[in-house]
């Protein structure tokens, strides 16, 4: 990556589809213009409608277009939901050159090599990402590049996806006018963000409250070793307050986000406002107490749920604790709801970056974070006359000018669906 490149990610979630613009001047990454948008085509983190959510995608860049005034015409997607699934796997080659120093040709081979599995035909691969990489029986090498060695071995997590809504993701993208650079996966980048090494080493819980569904990743040995997604989230809660309230969902919202707490606890009596009933034109007072009391005992449920999954997918206690993030965390009282339900240590992750302070931005900041991070590994550089981009490229993958000729996720993706276009 070169000085002065901007590189744009797209977090298209329930409630909201957010462009988020970053820049890299010599050597320091910031984010220098946001774009958000009501999601529309989207439910519990599936696209249900196309046309609605290319409509989204539109506002939400055009938005950040504005702010920044540049034209962005590439961006990289982040991509989650219960389809997602990790496999491990291992790679060994022959280092090539005479002189046996490991080059970027011998990490592309042996990343292909681990990406040689038994999969089935309705499922893909999004992303290759390397735990390790053992030199001659040597392990725990994070870059072997510039290494002298005789055979290269890696330890990798395949990253793989159901073909169905990879390619409706793909396809509104690209129906929105943006080529798509690359598909990163959610937790992957949030994690990267949010996470402390010490904690991905010891082990944690990564949780994405969004409106529509929570993403859980748990990390431990300093790579993400398990996911899963279920479909519950904010929009329950705002569900609860329109029955309990007797309103309508919209007016709900507007009341969840202005006077929410989900810690009776925590709530003012002293705190009111009103709302219209549904079948009737008078509006109703209430207090931060009534409004608590419906939403307290929906946000335990969420986190007993999360509670039960992480068990299910194997882990009890891990020393890092649980890292709270996603738009749902910003309400008061979540946290302490957390702490009582998880029994844990708790803490709610928020990027630390001028105009995108707020838990729900975790994922889309987490994408350039994601993006950045690879292409300071491989010290590469890419970019546009007009719009400056990263080149699209998997962790470890071969120089952009050898990128460039093979088949990429995109084209693979747009053979197997041929047929239906």
């Amino acid at each position: 990556m070169s000085n002065n490149d901007i590189i744009v990610s797209l977090d298209i979630g329930t409630s909201k589809v957010r462009a988020i613009i970053g820049e890299v001047t010599n050597g320091t990454f910031n984010i220098i213009g946001v774009g958000s948008a009501d999601s529309e085509g989207i439910r519990k983190g599936a696209i249900v409608d196309i046309d609605q959510t290319v409509q989204s995608i539109r506002s939400a860049v055009e938005h950040a277009e504005q702010m920044v005034g540049i034209q962005i015409s590439e961006v990289y997607v982040g991509i989650s939901g219960n389809h997602i699934g990790l496999q491990s796997s291992h790679g060994v080659v022959a280092v090539q050159n005479e002189d046996r120093e490991i080059g970027e040709e011998d990490i592309d081979r042996v990343i292909k090599a681990a990406e040689v599995i038994a999969m089935p035909p309705e499922r893909e691969v999004i992303d290759v990402v390397a735990k390790q990489y053992i030199v001659d029986g040597l392990e725990g090498i994070q870059d072997p590049r510039g290494m002298i060695g005789v055979r290269l071995e890696v330890e990798a997590t395949i990253i793989t996806g159901a073909k169905t809504p990879i390619h409706n993701l793909l396809r509104c993208v690209e129906k929105s006018g943006l080529k798509v650079k690359d598909l990163v996966l959610m937790s992957l980048g949030a994690g990267g963000l949010a996470l402390s090494k010490d904690e991905k080493s010891m082990g944690a819980v990564l949780v994405d409250i969004g409106a529509g569904s929570t993403t859980i990743a748990v990390y431990e040995e300093g790579s993400l070793c398990a996911t899963s997604t279920i479909p519950i989230g904010g929009e329950f809660v705002t569900n609860d307050i329109a029955y309990g309230l007797r309103t309508l969902t919209d007016q709900a919202e507007k009341v969840k986000l202005k006077y929410g707490c989900a810690w009776i606890d925590d709530a003012a009596s002293d705190v009111v406002f009103k709302v219209l009933r549904i079948g009737s034109n008078v509006e109703k007072e209430f207090n931060q107490e009534d409004l608590a009391a419906i939403i307290e005992p929906r946000v335990q449920e969420i986190f007993q749920l999360i509670r039960q999954e992480v068990k299910r997918l194997g882990y009890n206690e891990l020393p890092g604790g649980y890292i709270l993030t996603g738009g749902t965390v910003s309400m008061p009282g979540v946290l302490k709801a957390a702490q009582s339900e998880l029994s844990a240590s708790v803490r709610i992750a928020v990027p630390d970056y001028i105009g995108v302070r707020d838990p729900g931005f975790t994922g889309g900041v987490g994408i350039l974070h994601n993006v950045v991070r690879r292409f300071r590994v491989r010290g590469n550089t890419g970019g546009s006359a007009n719009k400056k981009t990263v080149n699209r490229s998997k962790q470890s993958a071969a120089p952009t000018q050898e990128i460039d000729k093979k088949p990429g996720l995109m084209e693979r993706i747009k053979n197997m669906f041929s047929e239906f276009i």
